[in-house]
This record gives C-alpha cells, structure tokens and sequence, in this order.
C-alpha cells in the first residue's frame, strides 16, 4: 500500500508542479481569470498534464484506501474526482465569447463534478476519525463554501443579470476550491501512511 502512496503523491506532485509552471508563464490575471483559459496560452499543453496526473494521483490514493478498508463511498467519489479531472482535462473550454460547443459542456460539467464529490468525500473520511480529521474537516468545508461563491454567478448570468469574470475574484474562488480538495486528497493519502488508532475499522463504516 505504500508503493500506491508513494506514486499517488508523486502524481500530485507532478501535477502541482505544472500547474505553476503554467501559471508563472502566463499573463493572466489569476484573481479573474479562470484556470480553464490557461489552455490557450503557449504552454497550455500544462494544462490537461497537470490535471491528468491529479487524476492518477486520486486514483491511486482510491486504491490505497479501498485495501485499507474504506467505505465504498469514499472510493467511488474518490474515483469520481479522478475521471472528472481527467474529463476536464481532455475536454478543453471554449475560448470567451464562443457560444458553448459539446467539448466546452463537457469540460464545464465535469468541473462542476469535480468541485461537488470531494467535500462529501472529506466529510466521510474526517467522521471515520483518520489521522489529520480536523484538518480534512476544515479543508471539505472551505471547498463546500468556496464551491457555493463560484456557482452563484452562473445562477446571476442565467437570471439574465449580465455579470463577468472582470466583475468578481471568479479566478480566485476556483482556485480556492481546487487547493482545497487537493488538501482533501493529499490528507487523505497520508493518514494511511501511519493510520490513527481504530481508523482503519472506522474506514469500513465511512
């Protein structure tokens, strides 16, 4: 199981790291500018990467937990960040003012998905009292609040309220959400590396 760990956090690792590579090569404004633009820069190719390694990063990590005993809800929604990190990554946006195509929807749903199962996960995982619980506690509600503020705005646009990422931190409240469950699932990997006492057969009940 440490061999899965091991690997888990070296995806995630892999992934952060590319990630602020695009980043300190861009000229986007990080407050207003949403991460799903960065693919149109010139090392947007950094992108799908980063994201595709947080998915085998959760992946693993899923695996980790499931040999450990964790409930069945904690590794599928685990799994379920996984593919949609992968689908977000496979399936660009579409650049401002286009109107939505297929790949822009699916990229934009599997975003959603993304930001919605890993505070459940979080919560499951901090009630079977695994090492650093308090911690994936407060990290599951910080992405819960954060994903309510980027949320909002969609429902404002669809009330026919003409607002845009220049008029709200839209940039900093995704990257809020996304921090944070990757603390979740970072948390989450190495409480298994030294499991609290009576953890592991609270994991079977999360």
């Amino acid at each position: 199981m440490r061999g899965l760990l091991v690997s888990g956090f070296a995806a995630i690792g892999a992934g952060s790291a590319a990630m602020l590579a695009l980043h300190a090569g861009s000229d986007l404004d990080p407050l207003h500018s949403v991460i799903s633009e960065y693919a149109f820069q010139p090392a947007g190719w950094l992108l799908p990467a980063s994201l595709t390694s947080f998915a085998v990063g959760s992946v693993l990590i899923a695996e980790a937990l499931r040999r450990a005993g964790a409930g069945r809800w904690v590794v599928v929604l685990l799994l379920a960040w996984a593919a949609s990190m992968f689908l977000i990554g496979a399936f660009p946006t579409d650049r401002p003012g286009v109107p939505l195509s297929l790949s822009g929807g699916i990229h934009r749903y599997a975003a959603f998905a993304a930001f919605a199962v890993m505070p459940p996960a979080g919560l499951l995982l901090a009630r079977a009292r695994i090492r650093y619980a308090g911690a994936v506690r407060v990290l599951s509600g910080l992405a819960l609040a954060a994903l309510v503020l980027v949320v909002v705005p969609y429902v404002v646009r669809m009330a026919g309220v003409p607002l845009t990422n220049d008029d709200i931190p839209a940039g900093l409240t995704q990257r809020i959400v996304v921090v944070t469950e990757l603390g979740v699932l970072a948390l989450a990997g190495l409480s298994m590396l030294r499991p609290a006492p009576r953890a592991v057969r609270a994991l079977a009940q999360a």
